[in-house]
């Protein structure tokens, strides 16, 4: 009974009705806090709510039928969110950072400040990203700067007052020194359990990109690394890919990404065997080094999910 009621309370917090959280994306597995939840008149004392809500399912040791973005577990944790986290919630904003990132923007020099336009409930207003931000052009200088204000604004400052609540709600039943133990991968766990990972039908949904191919050495060699981890290590490897532990009902078969049905992808990444995989939350997608051996490719294979939960790309 206690079971089947977390289990329907984690399905009430999700429902659109309430306009508490909404999905990441559409079609995703994930969701977050919905920016607009003022909407509701009550919404903060719903959210505190269903901060002891998922906090007395942890002391309880009994599951929830949810999960979150990567980006709200941390803020539950109340750890400081990375940019990269952005890639799970808006992939055009995503991308466009990564690009500024990763090129030289001299030429755009007086296209960009540290501001951004918000909109709510049809009305646009400018924001600062930081004092006097609109008047601060962003330049290759300051460019990580920007990125990572973009990012806090995104996916903190729009939602701090859901945040709080939920935050104040949940260290009622949990203290914050308590589940600061656990870092946002482990806290998805907790929350949601361990399922069990079909490495079969994981491979049968999987597609490779055009420079690898089922019978490539690394491919072999990714699928017998895969085989032989446990269930938690198998978990961490889906979550390192696709932003999530949570398995589609239909199997890997239904597995979405940022815009609709997005199965299982590895890439070759042609940057040699020193770098680590990579991993595309957005896309399902695993960028794979030509790894010389079985050793190399599962040893970092391994630290890559152990101690990447982010990934490893620029910045």
């Amino acid at each position: 009974l206690l079971r089947e009621w977390f289990y329907k309370l984690s399905h009430a917090m999700m429902n659109q009705n309430y306009a508490l959280f909404g999905q990441s994306n559409i079609g995703s597995e994930t969701y977050q806090p919905m920016q607009h939840s003022s909407i509701n008149p009550d919404h903060l004392q719903y959210f505190k709510f269903c901060g002891r809500i998922v906090a007395k399912a942890i002391h309880s040791n009994q599951l929830l039928d949810c999960h979150f973005t990567r980006a709200f577990y941390k803020q539950i944790l109340d750890v400081g969110v990375s940019w990269r986290d952005l890639q799970a919630v808006d992939e055009t904003l995503y991308k466009g950072l990564l690009y500024m990132l990763e090129n030289d923007i001299s030429p755009m020099e007086g296209d960009y400040t540290f501001s951004l336009d918000v909109e709510r409930f049809g009305v646009v207003t400018t924001k600062d990203l930081k004092e006097n931000g609109r008047n601060i052009n962003v330049t290759n200088a300051n460019k990580k700067e920007y990125v990572q204000l973009v990012a806090n604004m995104k996916l903190s400052e729009a939602i701090k007052d859901q945040i709080e609540a939920f935050r104040s709600g949940f260290y009622e039943i949990i203290p914050q020194e308590e589940i600061a133990l656990f870092n946002e991968s482990e806290l998805e766990l907790i929350i949601s359990g361990l399922p069990v990972v079909d490495i079969d039908d994981l491979k049968a949904n999987t597609e490779y990109g055009p420079s690898y191919s089922l019978g490539s050495a690394q491919i072999q060699w990714f699928w017998r690394a895969a085989r032989a981890m446990n269930r938690e290590q198998q978990v961490k490897l889906v979550q390192f890919v696709t932003g999530t532990g949570k398995i589609p009902v239909g199997g890997f078969a239904e597995l979405a990404g940022m815009t609709g049905p997005q199965k299982f992808n590895i890439h070759k990444d042609r940057n040699g065997p020193g770098r680590l995989p990579q991993a595309h939350t957005c896309f399902n997608q695993l960028d794979l080094p030509e790894y010389e051996s079985f050793e190399q490719l599962r040893d970092a294979l391994h630290l890559a999910i152990n101690e990447a939960s982010e990934g490893f790309g620029f910045g």
